[in-house]
């Protein structure tokens, strides 16, 4: 999974010709360390439809702030430069699956 930075964030995600999932956490974030591996996995089965991509909010504070991303893990999806969807902590994959369906 490819990490995002406040500098690149507008060309790998905003005008990505394709839905991304960014996954916003940080080292000490326990729930950001279990969602992990299933984006992971995510990805691998469904990269051709849509890109995940982590971004560390410690060393990258801008674009949380931008977002309003006040608690991790925070799960945005974007397209076309727009938020679509937001999901909010660690589910797991059943539930993750379910909710990105409309873009897998």
């Amino acid at each position: 999974m490819k990490a995002v930075t406040d500098a690149d964030f507008g060309t790998t995600v905003l005008q990505n010709d394709k839905p991304v999932l960014v996954d916003f956490w940080a080292e000490w974030c326990g729930p950001c360390r279990m969602v992990a591996p299933i984006l992971e996995e995510i990805s691998s089965e469904h990269g051709d439809k849509i890109e995940v991509v982590k971004m560390n909010i410690d060393e990258n504070p801008k674009i949380p702030a931008d977002y309003g991303v006040l608690q991790i893990p925070t799960l945005n999806v974007y397209k076309d430069g727009q938020v679509v969807k937001q999901i909010m902590g660690a589910k797991p994959k059943a539930a993750l699956v379910r909710e990105l369906a409309e873009f897998l």
